[in-house]
């Protein structure tokens, strides 16, 4: 089987279609990455080259949810097509929004990974100005266009469904990450946060407030400068910047506590990584992340500064406490496995291909 596959490589979609290629590679399965929104870096480049039956076209064509995109989009439409003319492929799995709605000889899958109607609700209350209307129009008419739509929570793809349905077959297909490349090591005592410090939903700004009164140095990883330009400040906190994967798995290892008090996060890669790590987990309280962690972790109310300090001066306080949350953690954690994520998604390519999308809806509910 082939697959024309886009991704980005500006968040953890970058490290999602990693897994997933990687997955399906095993299961004999080539896969043509299309990059949009920026070209893979160096280190992202090395990535991609020790992934065999994956061969990767780059571009920058702005993404739907940037500033000034729909030109780009535009090129990017052509450009895609004259790739599957080309490469005639089997199945297309976009990783952004639009485009389900070309002319594409192949079923067309669409994972909606977030997207900005939800994100501006969850962030900054309501609907977004009249200035997305035609990022409003322009994903519903690609969502309902595609074969399949799957999300990473079934709290994404109720709302993806509320906001653009009704769409016409949709899965659950959680995320995951390679265990091998997260372990625990001799935990020291400060709390971790990594992610973009510059995106609003991650809600950095609430452990800044917090940092100087929490009993341990609060430390967060992550790019301060978004795509669009503009810088984020997060005064009281350690700021890494950019890790390279080895890097920050090796925080993640020693880290006692990873925070993560985000008022918006779909699924929640950092969160997983970290899991696998051996930390303790405070999350914000949010339906996605309890749908993901359960009792695994520990809940706060993004605007409750005062509960997060609260609940990192305890975790760090109680060493049997913190490390029950953490064995929790980590049990769940491993619950997430590429295979799962390969096999789910290869079930929805084949019944896409069988045009009996019925079939493969069971399949993609539930990690193993």
């Amino acid at each position: 089987m082939r697959v024309l596959m886009t991704a980005d490589p500006i968040g953890g979609v970058w490290n999602y279609t990693l897994e997933l290629c990687g997955a399906l590679a095993k299961q004999g399965v080539q896969v043509c990455l299309a990059t949009l929104g920026a070209e893979p870096s160096g280190v992202q480049q090395s990535q991609l080259d020790r992934l065999r039956n994956v061969v990767c076209i780059p571009s920058a064509y702005r993404l739907e949810w940037m500033s000034d995109a729909w030109s780009d989009l535009a090129r990017a439409a052509e450009w895609l097509l004259d790739v599957e003319h080309v490469l005639r492929p089997d199945i297309v799995h976009l990783n952004h929004l639009v485009h389900a709605d070309l002319p594409w000889h192949a079923p067309v899958l669409v994972t909606g990974h977030s997207c900005v109607l939800s994100w501006w609700s969850a962030v900054r209350g309501g609907e977004p100005p009249p200035q997305w209307n035609t990022y409003r129009q322009r994903v519903r008419q690609s969502l309902q266009s595609a074969n399949w739509v799957t999300a990473p929570t079934r709290a994404m793809l109720f709302e993806l469904n509320a906001r653009y349905g009704p769409l016409r077959n949709t899965a659950v297909v959680y995320n995951a990450r390679d265990q091998r490349m997260f372990s625990p090591g001799r935990k020291e005592r400060f709390v971790l946060s990594a992610g973009r410090v510059w995106d609003e939903a991650k809600n950095i700004a609430a452990l800044a407030t917090v940092a100087q009164s929490v009993s341990a140095p609060v430390v967060v990883a992550g790019p301060v400068t978004g795509p669009e330009g503009g810088t984020a400040v997060a005064p009281g906190v350690w700021l890494l910047g950019n890790l390279d994967p080895p890097e920050l798995a090796s925080w993640y290892s020693r880290a006692a506590i990873y925070a993560l008090p985000a008022r918006y996060e779909p699924f929640g890669l950092t969160v997983l990584e970290a899991a696998l790590s051996g930390c303790a987990l405070v999350l914000g309280d949010i339906e996605s992340l309890r749908e993901i962690w359960g009792p695994a972790a520990r809940y706060v109310d993004p605007e409750d500064t005062d509960a997060l300090r609260d609940t990192l001066n305890e975790l760090l306080a109680d060493d049997f406490l913190r490390s029950n949350l953490a064995a929790r953690a980590m049990a769940r954690a491993r619950q997430f496995s590429p295979e799962a994520l390969g096999n789910n998604y290869l079930t929805l390519y084949r019944s896409a291909e069988r045009g009996a999308p019925r079939a493969a809806r069971a399949a993609s509910a539930r990690p193993n």
